[in-house]
């Protein structure tokens, strides 16, 4: 059971469940925000800012933590080398104090930017480009598929759900009704070239109706929540509208005649309302986020055991079955739990690909490399997210062999890469 949270204070104000989403959305950013002030500064900055015994302290909290997840509290922390690196002021030259300040920043600036493409290049070095351009192709295919499939997905099933409600809509031709109050809900209706005298309609919804064609002559319309509702080409004889929602944009290419509108319901024009299943966007995206929670708990405690790339290739492997069979699925439920299955272990591939991409890569280019493989993601999602949203409404096997195809990819490829538990890092 889904509870949609809504309340109104007059008729100015409305609190709609998706704001509550938006809200509930934002704590783990704020709580993010807020762990950060607590965490220690990376060793290597500490060093290359000449904070050696601030670097040595944090280098032994990690040692002594590890020891004792290990079962090894009594070994004792030791550095016998320290290698630093240059701060980059003492590698520019700024021009003496003579130089203006904004010069000294121009060149600061420019350094900089040269340091980071240098730092970049580097990732593509002879003895790193098999391994970035490996790694490049499985993140690219595992973003491609995994975002493609997570935001198409709702987006799908609402869409059948849409055509679902379609298929029981009721539709009148050419009725006449006079001297009759309606207070209770329309929905799913069509009304075609009716005619309407002297009706009431009174503290009622209208949900998904549509009036093409008709007629409505000396009808009181007081107290309507509408949603999804339409008049076209309708004639309106003094017909009078009291505190509804039926603005102007809802009449389409109709006539007004002595009509007159009184106290139109205030606040947000949009069909917020509207209650044909719009939660299931949000229903179908928390149940997937919840299913990989057990994903990370199994990936977090095999991780070790198994190996990265056992648990890389493994998991695709498995993502693909699973994104397959999608296309086999004849129910609502049975899709969405499939869903669910695919989340739950794409999950693992993930942080697999995570510690992979770290133990790579030595720790002067590991950010750098992280971070270029990160953007290279974020562009394969967009384009997977804007690949699978064309085909909502046309086809589900196209996406689905899409991201089957790409995930059986990444998996081939991640199987070529090194493995890299129990290495040293660099």
């Amino acid at each position: 059971v889904i509870w949609c949270w809504s309340f109104q204070m007059g008729s100015a104000y409305q609190f709609h469940s998706w704001r509550v989403f938006v809200l509930v959305c934002a704590f783990p950013s704020v709580a993010a925000i807020a762990a950060l002030t607590t965490m220690p500064e990376s060793p290597r900055f500490f060093l290359e800012n000449g904070k050696h015994d601030e670097a040595w302290m944090i280098l032994k909290q990690v040692h002594d933590t590890n020891m004792r997840a290990k079962g090894y509290p009594e070994r004792v922390f030791s550095v016998t080398t320290i290698k630093t690196v240059k701060q980059m002021d003492e590698l520019v030259d700024m021009g003496g104090e003579a130089t203006a300040w904004h010069q000294r920043w121009r060149i600061k600036l420019t350094n900089l930017f040269h340091q980071v493409w240098g730092n970049f290049l580097t990732v593509f070095n002879p003895e790193y480009r098999r391994t970035t351009y490996m790694m490049m192709a499985v993140w690219f295919s595992m973003s491609f598929s995994y975002y493609g499939l997570t935001v198409w997905f709702p987006d799908m099933i609402k869409y059948l759900q849409k055509q679902e409600y379609s298929s029981r809509t009721k539709v009148f031709i050419k009725e006449k009704v006079e001297h009759v109050t309606f207070n209770f809900t329309l929905e799913n209706q069509i009304h075609r070239n009716g005619e309407y005298f002297n009706n009431k309609f009174l503290n009622m919804k209208m949900k998904s109706m549509v009036f093409e064609d008709s007629l409505f002559e000396e009808c009181y319309f007081e107290d309507i929540t509408s949603s999804n509702t339409f008049f076209k080409n309708c004639t309106f004889i003094s017909t009078l509208f009291y505190n509804t929602d039926l603005f102007k944009y809802r009449l389409i290419n109709s006539k007004l005649i002595n009509s007159t509108f009184l106290h139109n319901k205030e606040g947000c024009m949009l069909d917020f309302s509207d209650e044909n299943n719009a939660y299931m966007i949000y229903f179908v995206s928390f149940l997937g986020t919840l299913a990989v929670l057990p994903g990370n708990i199994v990936s977090a405690l095999l991780m070790d055991k198994i190996g990265r790339l056992r648990m890389l290739a493994g998991s695709s492997v498995i993502s693909c079955v699973s994104c397959f069979f999608l296309s086999f699925g004849n129910s609502e439920s049975a899709m969405i739990a499939l869903l669910c299955l695919f989340g739950g272990i794409s999950i693992a591939s993930w942080n697999a690909l995570d510690v992979l991409t770290v133990e790579l890569y030595p720790s002067d280019k590991r950010t750098t490399a992280f971070g270029f493989l990160n953007a290279l993601c974020k562009l394969a999602a967009v384009l997977g997210i804007s690949i699978f949203q064309s085909f909502v409404g046309i086809t589900k096997a196209v996406p689905i062999l899409f991201a089957s195809g790409a995930l059986a990819v990444g998996s081939f490829l991640a199987l070529k890469l090194p493995e890299t538990r129990g290495q040293v890092l660099q």
